[in-house]
């Protein structure tokens, strides 16, 4: 008998999430959260090695280097490659290095972003230089900063790596590059241009390091106001997962939607199916 002779709807198939051809991911809320694993998350990176498709873990973290974060990682049982994180740091760098080869910045943060800067040819300098770089750094001083305005009122260009206004600590919120470039703006009358999430150039510049396309490549996120909604402009199709800070209540109060929400990246590690069997060595 169909819905019409019973009266009760059919029940509609789950959601086949992917499988895609590139994965990008948040970090926080997506494979980490206060310093432990998501559960299922170690689960999930292993089978896209193991079926070899090519990812990327996003962070708009510029304090440190990849290499770095991979160590983080390894402690709370995530084997990550280091080139398979890209960072807010990295995203400004290849951006810069694209706009003004071998310039010059001024440069607040910490080794992720000099680092970056230093591997695309840029020299550090706190004498006129082409713009002034602001990423996170838990020791702003006052100094700097002070020099970093009369660089801008001096016509240097502004950059910061991210918007993000807090950052967390164990301790609560912790200010971070976007209210340190609200008030160099305050001071100056110059907004910064922001290469970090939510812009989708960080999607883009990501999407090339791992020579993915955006039709078939997926960015898995646990905000909307950033990962999503980057995601979204840059043409990807989207995941919300419910490990982090967003709920699904609070997902329905933006006026986009994510392509699909789940619990957790433990919910999309089936659809990846199984690895390859090895060939038997007669």
């Amino acid at each position: 008998m169909d819905a019409a002779t019973t009266g009760v709807e059919p029940t509609s198939p789950p959601p086949a999430y992917g499988p895609w051809a590139s994965y990008l991911m948040d970090m926080d809320g997506v494979i980490i959260r206060e310093e432990h694993l998501v559960p299922g998350a170690d689960l999930f990176l292993r089978r896209l090695r193991e079926t070899g498709r090519p990812h990327l873990v996003l962070t708009n973290n510029s304090i440190y280097t990849p290499r770095d974060l991979a160590a983080r990682l390894a402690r709370v049982g995530l084997e990550l490659d280091p080139d398979s994180i890209w960072t807010s740091a990295l995203a400004t760098a290849q951006f810069l290095g694209e706009q003004r080869p071998g310039g010059t910045a001024f440069v607040i943060g910490e080794a992720g972003l000099t680092t970056a800067l230093h591997d695309v040819g840029y020299v550090l300098s706190d004498t006129d230089p082409d713009y002034v770089v602001l990423g996170e750094t838990r020791n702003y001083s006052f100094s700097a900063i002070t020099r970093a305005i009369r660089l801008i009122d001096g016509g240097a260009r502004f950059i910061a790596t991210n918007p993000d206004a807090t950052g967390p600590s164990l301790e609560g919120a912790l200010p971070a590059t976007g209210s340190v470039a609200a008030m160099i703006t305050k001071a100056t009358g110059v907004e910064p241009y922001f290469v970090g999430k939510p812009n989708p150039l960080m999607m883009r510049s990501a999407l090339r390091a791992i020579g993915a396309h955006s039709e078939s490549t997926v960015m898995i996120g646990d905000r909307m106001d950033t990962d999503v909604v980057a995601g979204l402009e840059a043409g990807l199709e989207t995941i919300l997962v419910l490990s982090g800070i967003s709920d699904e209540e609070s997902s329905q109060r933006h006026a986009f939607r994510p392509t699909y929400v789940v619990k957790s990246v433990a919910d999309l590690i089936e659809p990846l199916g199984e690895p390859a069997a090895s060939p038997v060595t007669p």
